[in-house]
């Protein structure tokens, strides 16, 4: 006798929603009902509205900012759905926060990504399914599966419409980028740049030189993340300044924190592409094009459930003919 499959259970925190609520409409289950709020000293309160006992649980929730806060609210709801005996509980975390933070790069500090993984280890998650980390060897922290999707199939497919036609130059804003910016490249069947920059602190950096010939051509700057736009926004400048024409910038994750909107409104930046992976602000006089990642996300959650392959999730040869995964 083979055990019958556990139901599917989806609930959401706080910090995006809407994406919760589009990611559900995808897989054709209904949102779970929970309770999740604060007590007036900022403590946080979770309680689970329906019995989720041997059911399949997964948490939709970035830890966008509010970092902390949306971090101890994922924690606290995998705590309540593994005390209520849910059978599995995966963290489904689209934007994965202080991914960044995942070496020692100086004396005495912490390696807070490891740290993260620990957490939502000790917590009680079974599974992680995440989104276009920082680093890829983030995956190797968790003791647990990590399904890694990328969001490149669902930029390239808007993309390929945008730039049609144009004579386009693919560019990496830093040498960490270079990996991520050859397969753009090699999809759109561009050239590939790099800018070589220096930061010169948390939120300000400056592109120092171009390795690539952008010149009378469209350009397209990829990164994982843009917080601050400073990155971005510097290797604007330095590009136009090598005869580059219209500069895109496509990211996966645009979590725009305050210095981000006059940097974006004075830069040479045409437009921002990214994913609706956290809430993303509006920008006067400035064009941001958000493209929503719920079937990319429905999917892994689909085949997660049903214990089918991911992989094809993330093979972008089938983008690269046109057509959908």
């Amino acid at each position: 006798m083979f055990a019958l499959q556990p139901e599917l259970k989806i609930f959401s925190g706080s910090a995006n929603r809407d994406l919760a609520e589009r990611i559900c409409k995808y897989v054709g289950v209904p949102l779970g009902q929970g309770t999740v709020k604060s007590f007036p000293d900022g403590e946080t309160y979770v309680r689970i509205e329906e019995n989720i006992r041997g059911h399949d649980v997964f948490i939709i929730q970035p830890t966008c900012p509010p970092t902390n806060q949306h971090l101890m609210e994922l924690l606290i709801m995998v705590d309540a759905a593994r005390r209520a005996s849910a059978d599995r509980i995966t963290a489904v975390i689209p934007f994965f926060g202080y991914a960044r933070q995942d070496r020692k790069d100086q004396p005495r500090v912490p390696i807070t990504a490891k740290l993260v993984a620990n957490l939502l280890h000790a917590a009680g998650v079974s599974r992680v399914l995440t989104m276009d980390l920082h680093a890829q060897q983030v995956q190797g922290f968790f003791d647990i599966p990590v399904d890694h999707l990328y969001s490149l199939p669902v930029l390239i497919r808007y993309l390929r419409k945008r730039l049609h036609g144009k004579t386009t130059a693919v560019v990496s804003p830093d040498l960490g980028g270079l990996k991520m910016a050859s397969a753009y490249a090699e999809a759109l069947g561009a050239n590939l740049a790099i800018v070589a920059k220096e930061r010169k602190s948390a939120t300000e950096t400056e592109a120092l030189y171009l390795i690539g010939d952008v010149e009378d051509r469209d350009v397209l700057l990829v990164d994982d993340l843009t917080e601050t736009a400073g990155t971005l926004t510097s290797a604007a400048e330095l590009l136009k300044k090598h005869g580059a024409r219209d500069v895109f910038a496509g990211v996966a994750h645009a979590v725009l924190v305050d210095v981000a909107i006059p940097r974006l409104q004075k830069s040479q930046l045409k437009e921002l592409v990214t994913t609706n992976s956290t809430p993303v602000r509006t920008v006067d006089g400035f064009k941001i094009t958000v493209l929503c990642v719920s079937e990319l996300l429905g999917e892994g959650i689909k085949r997660i459930h049903n214990d089918e392959s991911v992989s094809s999730l993330f093979n972008i040869e089938n983008e690269k003919n046109g057509k959908t995964s």
